[in-house]
């Protein structure tokens, strides 16, 4: 054979090789995931999880990077950086949004669904009319967990909602703001992110969260009470700009969906878990875990009656749709 051949058979095998590895790494897409939670949070982990399993699935053709403890945008921000496209997918607590339209709130009325069965009967009747407006607003959500039931921390014994009277209570979320309201508590609204700090600088003495939060932000370093009256189960909500996700192939498409399904069922059984193991934590931590007394207990529900009619005349049509797929 004549070198001149033998060396060009080279030449073309090195530019096919080339092109080949560079039409691959072309078709590599980068995604941004910014979380408002701890790396170690439960909803955290999963999110890497989700991540591995979509690289995974796609051959290497969507990476992820999981951005959490709101390092890449603040809790507030995160869905509006998804609907912009500066991040294709992001983790929001869907209560936090409820100003902005009521269904995003349906998980935040207390004691409507103050059970993970109750949760998950309320997000079925919940999605479709959700998945509706985040599609008019060029998104679309993948899925959604709910985190542990929600509690009450204070520095002093509570006997009914008259103790609550004047107390600086955390808020997150317009619903947690209109309880502190209700009970005549002083509403102060604060991130997860500066928990602890507005605790330790008295910013704040009480709050209604999870037992995980608690754990989180290390509430038992200030805090003495923790009544588990497991109020409401808020839900995180996994959301895509469409765009985005319309630029990847089908099978890519499919291994995001994929990952995404088996996302939410690791991620309930997961907070499940967590509630257990975290007022172990607390308890074990010097906390006193206390189930509500009835006459607290009493004057909670009332505040969710009120709360439940505030929110169906406020939410109209769609949150009367939602209520009504739940009570089925």
């Amino acid at each position: 054979m004549h070198p001149f051949s033998a060396l060009r058979r080279r030449q073309v095998l090195a530019a096919v090789v080339l092109t080949a590895f560079g039409a691959s790494a072309q078709a590599q897409t980068k995604w941004d995931l910014p979380a408002a939670y701890p790396a170690t949070n439960f909803h955290s982990i999963n999110l890497t999880e989700f991540a591995a399993d979509v690289d995974k699935a796609s051959g290497g053709k969507l990476k992820i990077t999981v951005h959490a403890n709101a390092s890449l945008f603040k809790a507030p921000e995160i869905k509006r950086a998804v609907q912009g496209g500066q991040a294709q997918i992001g983790e929001i607590l869907l209560p936090a949004y409820q100003n902005e339209w009521q269904v995003f709130g349906a998980d935040g009325v207390p004691f409507l669904a103050d059970s993970y069965d109750e949760a998950a009967k309320l997000w079925k009747a919940q999605k479709p009319v959700l998945q509706k407006k985040l599609d008019e607003q060029g998104m679309m959500v993948l899925y959604a967990v709910a985190w542990p039931p929600q509690g009450i921390y204070t520095k002093k014994p509570l006997a009914s909602a008259a103790d609550l009277k004047g107390v600086k209570w955390r808020a997150y979320s317009p619903a947690t703001s209109r309880i502190a309201e209700l009970v005549g508590a002083q509403p102060v609204t604060v991130q997860a992110a500066e928990f602890a700090q507005a605790l330790a600088t008295g910013v704040v003495d009480s709050t209604m969260t999870s037992g995980a939060t608690g754990v989180d932000s290390k509430l038992y370093e200030h805090l003495k009470f923790y009544y588990d009256t497991q109020a409401w189960l808020p839900k995180n909500a996994i959301i895509v700009n469409k765009a985005a996700f319309a630029a990847l192939d089908k099978p890519t498409q499919d291994a995001v969906m994929k990952a995404a399904a088996d996302a939410e069922t690791r991620g309930w059984a997961a907070s499940r878990r967590v509630n257990g193991e975290t007022l172990e934590k607390l308890k074990a931590n010097g906390m006193q875990v206390l189930p509500p007394s009835p006459a607290l207990k009493a004057d909670l529900v009332k505040i969710g009656e009120t709360m439940l009619k505030e929110w169906v005349e406020k939410a109209g049509p769609e949150g009367k749709a939602v209520i009504d797929g739940f009570r089925k």
